[in-house]
């Protein structure tokens, strides 16, 4: 087996755009060197700003060789009467590089056909990867192309040189007058080269030792991480280090050095979000806390290399981050100035949504939801802290410190209502409304917060929907995917008994005279179905089956916290031996009501008539059923669902019989729309639990 090196060598690519390259290249490869039947071991791949690697060190000296059946005409039309080949035959043969000699017959299905017996493959690799590497150049995909000079090729950044190695020898090929070589180049301060590459297994020693590049992003993230553990030590502290910038610096530079710096104690005063944010977002540097979680007068930042005047460095690094300092010291001193009514009357002139009012608009609904969803919740203790929360939520969105670091909104907010005199309940609510962020993020610790936030993503959904602004296919520019699933998972995280059709009908009543483009009727159904997805594909992302949740969901999902708690019960009550029989017994009734009750235009209201019931087995059905249903109403009220499962074993012996000895559809309609609406009475309380006509078995 033999070593394959290819190296991409670009100006300085996007940080965001190595990982995805590096996972991208390695595919790509694996895929193509698969298709041309060339047997390798793993591929690596490495990305550094200036470089994108792909190192096969096992790789086959050709492709496989294998023979290949090709059928063609029919025997009638490949030979005449005579058996003489025809024309037909002569020339299929021709097409696939043999002679009519080879050509038999070959028995199908169809009948009797042409074929022949090819060889394919065998190509020896080096033929192969210079097609391989040109194609997987130009499939690598960027979110912007570019293009440079005369050249027509585009590529994330202008390429500049190409490395292509089989062991020692070089894969020629050319893109757009760049000539594939053997020469790389390293740092372009501590080893720019060129460097020969005698190998492919010596690039990875001369690119380290001679080019001073750091190949491997988990291994630039892992110096950075603990350099900057080291040096905050130091400092008699510890690190404050975001993944994201972690990851973002990694890929910033190709031989990472941690470089400590002063900041001005007076500075400290600033809150510690506005200090990490200005640290991160402006010059890529990482905070350092003590052990109380206040922050040290230091700060750590990732340099590209080790300079030659260290200190000439620290000191530039010093002087433009005091100056980012000043601007958020600036702002933090501005905002204090500023009283909460002032900017109450700022958010007038501030759009929320177009059709739908300003923020100040907004705030007012947030102050009445909120104290709606507390008092629905059973929470009257949290109503009125909840209620001024939802008045102040949006007042830092006019603050300068969000006008300058976006990011921060609510939790300068947070900030500013408690030094103006809010309470923490009410701080704490606000720094916590946007929460969760995401998928992974975690839903606000605070019930006031946790309020809030569902009256804040409940009010966008109802005033998006009633503009007809649903999500379609993958477009959501709202996120409101992302909103329906918080107030989900909030609900189910902590626990509340909110009605979701009163919620949402109470985020839409908030909008008053408000103009929508949907029936506000019609609104509510659209969205009670889009909160049954999101339900739904949460359960199923949380490991549950599809087809129980799908049962869970079809009895109801009003109640989220109700619905959590059943479908458990359901998965469990799913996992026993018998639970196949139990579902076919019961889903056969639920199958019987809905043709012959709603889909057959009969009313059914489930009261059973005892002076109609005349036979043993139905009468059997009649008294177990009047004796299980009040047990089954008492566990169904306490949420025992698990209780009430367990119920159907009772129930089933006699559902069974029932069906094995009464004609349901009689020719006596009175004692048919009996026994119907015995059926009835039986599906309608299984129905609370699980839509068992979902369950396949």
């Amino acid at each position: 087996m033999s070593h394959f090196l290819f190296e991409i060598g670009f100006e300085e690519m996007p940080a965001r755009f190595l990982a995805g390259l590096t996972e991208e290249v390695k595919t790509l490869f694996a895929e193509a060197l698969a298709q041309a039947k060339v047997t390798c071991g793993p591929v690596a791949a490495f990305a550094t700003p200036r470089r994108l690697v792909v190192s096969i060190p096992d790789i086959a000296a050709s492709a496989r060789q294998e023979e290949e059946v090709v059928s063609g005409p029919p025997e009638r039309v490949g030979y005449d009467a005579a058996g003489n080949p025809t024309p037909a035959a002569i020339g299929f043969a021709k097409g696939q590089g043999l002679t009519v000699a080879d050509v038999y017959v070959m028995e199908t299905g169809k009948g009797r056909y042409l074929a022949l017996r090819k060889n394919t493959g065998g190509q020896a690799t080096t033929e192969l990867l210079p097609g391989i590497c040109l194609e997987t150049v130009k499939k690598l995909s960027f979110p912007k192309r570019m293009r440079w000079g005369s050249r027509e090729f585009a590529f994330g950044r202008p390429v500049h040189w190409f490395v292509a190695l089989y062991d020692d020898a070089v894969v020629s090929f050319e893109l757009d007058g760049i000539v594939s070589g053997r020469h790389t180049r390293g740092q372009r301060i501590m080893g720019p080269g060129p460097f020969e590459v005698p190998t492919a297994a010596d690039y990875f020693t001369i690119i380290r030792e001679a080019g001073k590049v750091v190949l491997d992003a988990r291994e630039r993230e892992s110096i950075v991480r603990s350099q900057a553990e080291a040096l905050a030590k130091e400092a008699g502290g510890t690190a404050v280090i975001n993944p994201a910038l972690l990851a973002e610096v990694t890929g910033l530079t190709e031989h990472p050095v941690v470089l400590m710096g002063q900041i001005d104690p007076k500075f400290l005063e600033v809150p510690r979000e506005v200090l990490i944010t200005s640290m991160e977002s402006h010059q890529k540097s990482f905070a350092v806390e003590d052990g109380k979680g206040g922050l040290l007068p230091v700060f750590l930042t990732t340099l590209g290399l080790m300079p030659g005047d260290v200190e000439l460095v620290r000191r530039g690094w010093q002087r433009v981050l005091t100056a980012r300092l000043e601007d958020a010291r600036f702002f933090w001193e501005a905002d204090l100035a500023t009283d909460l009514e002032t900017w109450q009357k700022k958010l007038e002139s501030v759009v929320f949504l177009a059709g739908l009012g300003s923020m100040r608009d907004k705030s007012r609904r947030l102050e009445r939801l909120c104290g709606l969803i507390a008092e629905q919740a059973g929470k009257p203790e949290i109503m009125l802290e909840a209620s001024q929360a939802g008045g102040l939520a949006k007042v830092d969105l006019v603050s300068d410190m969000v006008g300058e670091f976006a990011e921060l909104q609510g939790r300068m907010g947070g900030i500013y209502v408690r030094r103006k005199g809010q309470s923490k309940t009410v701080s704490r609510a606000i720094a916590e409304q946007y929460l969760p962020a995401g998928p992974d993020s975690p839903v606000p610790a605070s019930l006031a917060g946790a309020i809030l936030s569902i009256a804040d993503k409940a009010d966008t959904l109802a005033g998006c929907f009633g503009l007809d602004m649903a999500p379609t296919g993958a477009a959501d520019p709202y996120a409101l995917r992302r909103a329906a699933l918080g107030i989900c998972r909030i609900i189910i995280e902590h626990g509340l008994r909110l009605d979701l059709m009163e919620l949402l009908q109470g985020a839409i009543d908030g909008y008053g005279e408000v103009k929508f483009k949907v029936d506000r009727t019609h609104g509510l159904a659209k969205l009670l179905d889009f909160f049954g997805q999101r339900l739904k594909a949460y359960f199923t992302g949380q490991g549950y089956d599809t087809l129980v949740v799908e049962a869970a969901l079809g009895a109801s999902y009003t109640d989220i916290a109700a619905l959590t708690s059943r479908l458990a019960a359901l998965a469990t009550f799913a996992a026993k031996p018998d639970f196949g029989q139990a579902v076919l017994t019961f889903k056969r009734a639920a199958n019987i009501i809905r043709k012959q009750g709603v889909g057959a235009g009969v009313p059914l209201t489930g009261t059973i008539k005892a002076e109609l019931l005349a036979e043993p087995a139905e009468k059997e059905l009649a008294a177990v059923c009047t004796a299980v249903f009040p047990r089954f109403d008492a566990l169904f009220a306490g949420g025992d669902y698990g209780a009430v499962l367990e119920l159907l074993y009772e129930l089933r012996p006699s559902v069974d019989a029932f069906f094995d000895n009464i004609m349901v559809m009689c020719d006596d309609m009175d004692m048919r729309l009996n026994r119907l609406n015995l059926l009835k009475s039986l599906v309608d309380r299984l129905g609370r639990v699980a839509d068992f006509a979902a369950l396949q078995v």
